[in-house]
């Protein structure tokens, strides 16, 4: 199956339902249209995408994108850190910690946290993250994780502060232990940031001293969840009052102005950018 295909194909469909809910026969249908679907059952697919996290919920025979009527304060993020042994599933590299923060209403309502077994940690991953092949000795492996965390996880915003990497990582990761990928929608705390608050950086550890998040444990990644979502409480904080729905924020954090020119820097391969957080 050609997931990235897959993606594009439902990015789309996300892209109808922000303007209107599709009565569900005829959203089968549209289902019906995608040559890389999984199953020959229209039905079938639409329970794929559910099982995949795209909030999609029946309304009087309609299917309506659920984070296009959640207002923010309804809706559940779920703020997510990896740690990894380097930058690309499709080298063997692989997850070494996760931690994930359940964020609802102005209330923390749960938590994740899991190191993840591993053969290999590089030297300077060790260094940064003060992760050790010995602490991973007698931690589960990582399907089982990625099972667990897919549970955790459900069709709740995905949210990080680095979005690109870490949810290509997991859905790569899902993908190859036949878990799915991610369908969720996503929301990334950077560039949410750079519309809310004014700083000279946005990297974790500059906007957890600008703003005196005190949290210890820095390239772990439980507590860099956890600084992640003060980030995203104090980004709501300064939105603009035209900015009510799920859809919008998630709109208003690609495409709003910066309340600070970004600076243009020399491409970085992606362990690097994860290693400045």
């Amino acid at each position: 199956m050609n997931y990235k295909k897959t993606n594009h194909f439902s990015a789309k469909l996300v892209e109808k339902l922000k303007k209107h809910s599709i009565p569900f026969d005829d959203f089968l249908i549209e289902l019906t249209k995608n040559k890389e679907r999984f199953f020959d059952s229209a039905e079938l697919e639409f329970e794929l995408l559910l099982t995949n996290g795209l909030p999609l919920e029946i309304e009087n025979d309609k299917v309506i994108l659920k984070t296009a009527k959640n207002l923010i304060s309804e809706q559940t993020f779920c703020i997510v850190d990896i740690e990894t042994n380097g930058s690309h599933v499709s080298k063997g590299h692989q997850i070494i910690e996760i931690g994930a923060v359940k964020y609802k209403g102005g209330q923390i309502i749960d938590k994740f946290e899991s190191l993840v077994y591993a053969k290999d940690i590089p030297v300077y991953i060790q260094e940064v993250t003060n992760i050790t092949p010995e602490m991973l000795e007698s931690a589960p492996d990582l399907k089982r994780v990625l099972k667990e965390f897919k549970l955790f996880l459900e069709d709740d915003v995905f949210v990080a502060h680095d979005i690109k990497f870490d949810y290509n990582f997991i859905s790569n990761s899902f993908n190859k232990y036949d878990l799915g990928v991610l369908e969720n929608r996503k929301l990334c705390t950077i560039d949410l940031a750079r519309r809310t608050i004014k700083a000279q950086r946005y990297g974790l550890s500059f906007l957890k001293e600008l703003l005196q998040i005190n949290i210890d444990n820095h390239h772990r990644a439980y507590s860099d969840a956890l600084s992640t979502t003060y980030i995203l409480e104090e980004s709501i904080k300064h939105l603009n009052e035209n900015v009510k729905t799920v859809e919008n924020l998630i709109d208003f954090s690609k495409n709003a102005t910066p309340l600070v020119p970004k600076v243009q820097t020399k491409p970085k391969k992606e362990i690097e950018e994860k290693e400045e957080k």
